[in-house]
């Protein structure tokens, strides 16, 4: 069984920064496609930034393009989510989420329905 766990949300003011951190641990040596959505109350799950095992493949939302940079160390099973020039609407539960893969596949995807499993969601707050 895979397990997700992330940290690293908060309050955070309007053009402020946070950095969101992620780790996915399963019972055999895996590797993780990893991907980060986000979702506001009484709205559907919002895809934000994916990325492949190895890091060299990344997929961002257009909302955020330019903001917000996600990263993954090749041999960790580890994903960071940069977030920067924070804006009020950016606030919600963020959500991470891995995908185990056969091999070194370079897969990355922004389908939710997808990822093999899922963190427990951290918030971010942005406001002044």
């Amino acid at each position: 069984q895979v397990h997700v766990i992330e940290s690293g949300g908060g309050l955070v003011q309007p053009g402020g920064s946070l950095r969101l951190s992620c780790a996915a641990s399963g019972p055999t040596s895996s590797n993780f496609a990893m991907g980060w959505f986000r979702q506001e109350p009484g709205k559907e799950r919002e895809f934000v930034a994916a990325i492949s095992w190895s890091g060299r493949k990344t997929d961002t939302a257009d909302s955020v393009k330019g903001r917000f940079t996600i990263s993954k160390e090749r041999s960790k099973n580890t994903a960071e989510l940069q977030m920067n020039s924070l804006k009020p609407e950016d606030a919600a539960v963020y959500y991470c989420a891995a995908k185990g893969l056969e091999g070194y596949s370079e897969y990355v995807t922004s389908r939710a329905y997808e990822y093999d499993a899922w963190g427990q969601g951290t918030q971010v707050t942005v406001s002044s």
